[in-house]
């Protein structure tokens, strides 16, 4: 079997839930490095054509999958620590020490991936996190934007603000793509903007609401054994102790409200808590893929 990936995860739970998805088929075939991104390489990377850092439960290499990205393909991915800029954190922000963008700064820079893909608390955006992350990545050439979008605008039964951001290391082409972004997205808030706030802001992923664009999405990952991730499509409605009502999945894998009698909780709802929503990652790698062929 190839091994296209590399993930980089510390957490040995997790780093164990990443085999098993491999040896299930779900996720690129490759190597999980336990070690701390502080002590990677750029040398260990060599031989990898994806990079997943920070790698949680594999969510971005699902999402890669699930939207049509090829194993073969390069791809750099990395949801650094949300500690240091969560607003449940201590708020010490760039002086944190599991401030760990500036390591993966330092390996992108010098193997210089094609495409780097990324996740963020929101709060970030107001503690300078995407300022220092831009102007690093622009400094060696690459074009890079980030949007904020929240779970539930792919129908998620949470709100889970994130920031998504996009690195093109052809920086003419990422220029052009950024153009063709902005044409799209202003003509689609003006569109939806009866719509209510929180369609104009998913409205800022590149050709995400032109039609067929999903569709189009959807038949690449078929082709390329992509996984499905509508995780939402079957909920039933739960109500929690302080007596208001949310959805819940119904799928037997799923994970409700309460964790009373579900095996291994804590490590569960420590990689839960961790991962992102692959969800959006697939809508944020799709629409980098439909922008690049319109380019």
């Amino acid at each position: 079997m190839t091994a296209w990936a590399y993930y980089n995860e510390w957490d040995p739970y997790a780093a164990q839930w990443l085999r098993n998805l491999m040896a299930a088929g779900l996720i690129p075939a490759g190597e999980v490095d336990e070690r701390s991104i502080t002590d990677v390489q750029a040398a260990d990377l060599r031989p990898f054509r994806q990079c997943h850092f920070f790698a949680g439960i594999g969510g971005w290499a699902l999402a890669a999958r699930a939207a049509g990205w090829p194993d073969d393909r390069e791809l750099w991915t990395g949801s650094a620590p949300c500690q240091p800029f969560s607003v449940a954190g201590q708020g010490k922000a760039q002086a944190d020490d599991r401030h760990l963008w500036p390591h993966l700064f330092r390996l992108a820079r010098a193997r210089r991936p094609a495409v780097l893909m990324g996740e963020q608390v929101a709060a970030a955006v107001g503690k300078n996190w995407f300022d220092g992350v831009r102007a690093d990545l622009e400094s060696v050439g690459y074009a890079c934007r980030g949007v904020v979008v929240p779970a539930c605008a792919v129908d998620a039964p949470h709100r889970r603000d994130r920031l998504w951001f996009v690195a093109d290391a052809d920086s003419e082409r990422g220029e052009r793509i950024e153009r063709d972004r902005v044409d799209a997205q202003e003509r689609s808030i003006q569109s939806h903007r009866q719509a209510g706030p929180l369609c104009a802001s998913t409205c800022a992923l590149a050709y995400a609401d032109q039609p067929g664009a999903g569709e189009g999405r959807q038949q690449r990952g078929r082709e390329l054994g992509g996984v499905g991730v509508d995780t939402w499509a079957r909920h039933c409605w739960v109500i929690g102790h302080d007596g208001k009502r949310r959805r819940a999945p119904t799928t037997e894998s799923g994970i409700r409200l309460l964790a009373h009698g579900v095996s291994a909780r804590v490590g569960r709802l420590r990689a839960y808590g961790n991962a992102i929503v692959p969800q959006v990652a697939v809508e944020v790698i799709g629409a980098y893929l439909d922008a690049e062929a319109a380019a």
